[in-house]
């Protein structure tokens, strides 16, 4: 099977930590560390305390789905491991993992664009959210989340280098539409 390009592989891995940030800052307000979040807000979501939960299994799920983006770029995105049931062993059919992570890429790209729409707006002052932090804390909040904007658009280069390579394996980087076959006695 064909090796992905370092390009492919830098891709995966910036998909797979952009979330990591937001994440961090999640957790850091789950805990108590003081985020610029109006103390009365924290208290009424108690957090932290039971309504802490929430902030870090987010933080949990986001990075756990980031880290699938490696399976572009690892041979168990080819090969599912021996250890998975019923499936292991078998080779991953391209639009298994293409599929999801395209879909994947379209629904974070467009929470991304929301998302910076929103922070400008709150950031700027054309819009109150007191769910939202206020002043430095807001910016702190808002630097960690740009990481995340770029997520989809990593994921959709990452799932797209993987379609380009196992799309045909024996091309060497030749891209060709999917479903075209090729005819191997004449490359």
């Amino acid at each position: 099977m064909q090796k992905p390009s370092r390009k492919a592989v830098w891709t995966a891995h910036a998909a797979a930590l952009a979330p990591a940030p937001a994440g961090l800052w999640r957790i850091a307000m789950a805990t108590g560390t003081p985020v610029g979040f109006d103390q009365a807000w924290l208290d009424q979501a108690d957090i932290p305390g039971a309504g802490s939960v929430w902030p870090i299994v987010l933080s949990l799920v986001a990075e756990g789905c980031a880290l699938l983006a490696l399976g572009l770029v690892r041979p168990w995105g080819e090969r599912a491991p021996g250890w998975i049931p019923f499936i292991g062993g078998r080779t991953v059919r391209p639009l298994a993992a293409i599929v999801p992570a395209a879909a994947a890429s379209v629904l974070l790209t467009a929470f991304g664009v929301a998302f910076a729409f929103k922070i400008v707006w709150v950031l700027s002052g054309a819009d109150a959210d007191p769910n939202f932090p206020e002043g430095g804390a807001a910016v702190v909040m808002s630097l960690t989340y740009v990481p995340m904007l770029a997520w989809g658009p990593l994921l959709a280069l990452a799932t797209l280098a993987y379609h380009r390579r196992r799309a045909d394996p024996g091309a060497e980087g030749q891209v060709r539409p999917a479903g075209m076959r090729v005819n191997r006695s004449s490359v």
